[in-house]
């Protein structure tokens, strides 16, 4: 006896936070995480449309980030800046191939891509970590190059300009995309915004570099430089941790627990056999099989799975398909198994 569908819907769940505390806000710069769906997105062309205005506008603010550095390095002259404002603009394109993915999730499942374009968006997240991890390797070498070889910063208002400017453009783009990702449930669009983050801290680190030397510590700068080798390091693990949770068909627990217990206090779900669960993009898919009563007709089991796909789909946030099996049950109802 079974029973498959594929349903798109719009809903939300709400879960109370309160306040965690200094700790927990650091943490959360390096680690953003939320188990908060009140805003989720469930409609997975909405949500890859949501992701692809994500995507542009922070396309747009990067770039005039960088055009804005560009105008204070014509006027400083200064190298150094130069090399920081093409390093901006390269990581301004990280976007186009989450625009690219986004798109390519909205196309219709073929023949041989029978589950549809969303892994294209974990493909994404990918090149998106080896931004980062090169982001890290090129601030840490710098750092260091400076501590063995001290150089003079010039300019020292116009740098502080620069790096404040790279720091407000960037850190408003990784908050725009993170809070975007966590809407619809995309772990690149995440791990991008966290990418963002990083090129926010190597402004950061600009910035308070250029009032160290300011106040007569000329060595603050590649000091400085380290930390933020550290604090991206930090923002890699994070990335690659939730992008590689994906890659892996890993899904939250407590996504897991909420479908359990949605199919187990199911009218006539005697137990849950098997439930799996997968991220196909930023779209989440189901697999449950039910013992029912052995003396149910086919109609009457083929109605249980019906109403319980039904049920998985509205108690679940972002998911949008689901194939219930039902089974008549042997003996005593069957224990429940979680995956």
């Amino acid at each position: 006896m079974t029973h498959e569908a594929r349903t798109m819907h719009g809903h939300g769940h709400a879960h109370g936070h309160s306040s965690r505390g200094f700790r927990s806000a650091i943490r959360e710069v390096f680690s953003p995480h939320s188990h908060d769906a009140t805003d989720s997105v469930d409609d997975a062309l909405e949500s890859s449309e949501i992701g692809i205005r994500a995507v542009k506008i922070s396309l747009v603010v990067l770039s005039v980030t960088a055009v804005a550095q560009v105008a204070i390095v014509t006027i400083s002259g200064s190298v150094a800046l130069l090399a920081d404002t093409i390093h901006n603009f390269s990581d301004a394109l990280t976007a186009i191939p989450l625009w690219i993915a986004f798109a390519l999730g909205t196309r219709a499942a073929t023949r041989r891509y029978t589950y549809g374009f969303g892994r294209a968006e974990d493909l994404a997240g990918l090149f998106v970590l080896v931004m980062i991890a090169i982001s890290a390797l090129v601030a840490g070498v710098e750092a260091v190059r400076r501590l063995i070889n001290p150089v003079e910063i010039e300019h020292l208002g116009w740098v502080a300009a620069a790096g404040l400017i790279g720091f407000i453009g960037n850190e408003l783009v990784a908050l725009y995309r993170i809070r975007v990702g966590r809407q619809i449930g995309s772990a690149a669009l995440i791990a991008d915004g966290l990418h963002a983050r990083t090129d926010g801290f190597t402004s950061l680190a600009v910035l308070l570099g250029a009032g160290g030397v300011a106040l007569g510590f000329p060595l603050a700068d590649p000091i400085i430089g380290l930390v933020i080798t550290v604090a991206i390091v930090a923002v890699l693990r994070s990335a690659a941790r939730d992008v590689f949770r994906r890659l892996m068909d890993g899904v939250e627990p407590a996504l897991v627990d909420e479908a359990q217990r949605a199919l187990e206090h199911e009218p006539g779900v005697l137990g849950v056999r098997g439930l799996k669960m997968r991220w196909i993009g930023h779209r989440l898919h189901a697999d449950a099989e039910l013992d029912v009563d052995p003396r149910s007709t086919l109609a009457e089991a083929h109605a249980i799975a019906h109403s319980a796909e039904h049920t998985l789909t509205h108690a679940v946030p972002k998911l949008s398909s689901a194939l219930v099996h039902a089974y008549p049950a042997h003996g005593s109802p069957s224990s429940t198994h979680r995956e």
